[in-house]
């Protein structure tokens, strides 16, 4: 019998929020939002508020809510998660939706609960919460029901995930906070130590996403920027290479191949051997830096290839968990 009510997928990420329903993805947007701070009250959210990010007089504030994958600002989430769920659901509602709400592995209770709890407060009659790579293995049609070896690895905005799976569950896994916005302040250092210039945290993102890679390029690009002069205080442009985001890269990436080697090193031989032949998936906004699959193949030993989804797999996968929800609610991780 189909379900009456809405039964959202939802990925709270650090840098986006997506939600899903069925097959369909029905939402992507910033996690960010503008608030008036006399009133603390919300002015824009999601695209809108990105767009507001150092443009705003001295009254407005544009915050992200969510750091290294938990919530930093509780009111401030529900908030925005209550205006998320109305804009796909709609405001007049006759069955309060269901929400399967990702969240980073190894979280506290506390961090468990505010998720919890925010979903509550936006306006949901259940909320169940899965750890993220067990909702990216569903999402990409991992065949983690079997008693063979599955390794998945997120790679986000605020956390980097690393996970190995059978038999519908999570045998070895550890988050590290070394993640997208890592890599942004890596490129902001460095060109700031380079070039004696200062840029923010959009620039360092645009100049990751148009011209970064992981390794070296045959074709490398060249984009130009326009800084502030840490000398001078003054405007002033310079032009960054790919050499240039490949070097300023490599100390972050090297902690994310760390924390994936220390998760090989405590799964079992008999997995280890599946995922040899498997190879690792690579999925999240930061799987999408050029050359991360060859760079993580090399540091691993081990195949690594981008999903044909990576960053909606999460949310996908969170929405087909309502459907496994039998078979999963031993895997599910508890909302205290």
């Amino acid at each position: 019998m189909a379900s009456l009510s809405h039964e959202l997928g939802i990925d709270l990420g650090t840098l986006n929020t997506r939600i899903v329903e069925g097959k369909d993805i029905l939402l992507q947007e910033p996690t960010i939002v503008a608030i008036l701070l006399d009133e603390l009250k919300l002015v824009e959210i999601g695209k809108s508020a990105l767009n507001m990010m150092g443009r705003v007089p001295e009254n407005i504030e544009v915050i992200r809510p969510m750091r290294f994958g938990v919530i930093a600002e509780y009111e401030i989430t529900e908030n925005f998660l209550r205006e998320m769920v109305r804009m796909v659901t709609g405001r007049m509602l006759l069955f309060r939706p269901k929400l399967m709400i990702t969240v980073p592995f190894g979280i506290t209770s506390v961090e468990r609960r505010a998720v919890y709890e925010a979903g509550l407060g936006a306006g949901s009659r259940d909320v169940y919460l899965i750890q993220q790579p067990l909702a990216g293995a569903i999402g990409i049609d991992l065949p983690i029901g079997a008693p063979t070896g599955n390794m998945i690895i997120c790679l986000g905005g605020g956390t980097s995930q690393a996970a190995v799976l059978a038999m519908h569950s999570l045998v070895s896994a550890e988050t590290s906070r070394v993640a997208g916005l890592e890599l942004d302040e890596a490129i902001i250092s460095f060109v700031r130590r380079k070039f004696g210039l200062i840029i923010g945290q959009p620039t360092a993102e645009q100049l990751k996403i148009q011209i970064g890679a992981a390794l070296p390029k045959d074709n490398p690009q060249s984009m130009q920027i326009q800084g502030q002069d840490q000398v001078s205080g003054l405007p002033r442009p310079a032009t960054i290479t790919t050499d240039d985001i490949v070097e300023a890269l490599q100390t972050p990436l090297e902690n994310i191949a760390g924390t994936i080697r220390r998760v090989l090193e405590k799964t079992p031989p008999e997995l280890i051997s599946d995922i040899i032949d498997r190879g690792v998936a690579l999925c999240g906004g930061t799987a999408l830096l050029a050359g991360i699959d060859r760079y993580l193949t090399a540091s691993l030993g081990i195949p690594a290839y981008l999903v044909d989804n990576p960053t909606t797999c999460v949310a996908e996968g969170a929405s087909r968990a309502f459907s496994m929800i039998d078979v999963l609610s031993r895997s599910l991780p508890s909302k205290t």
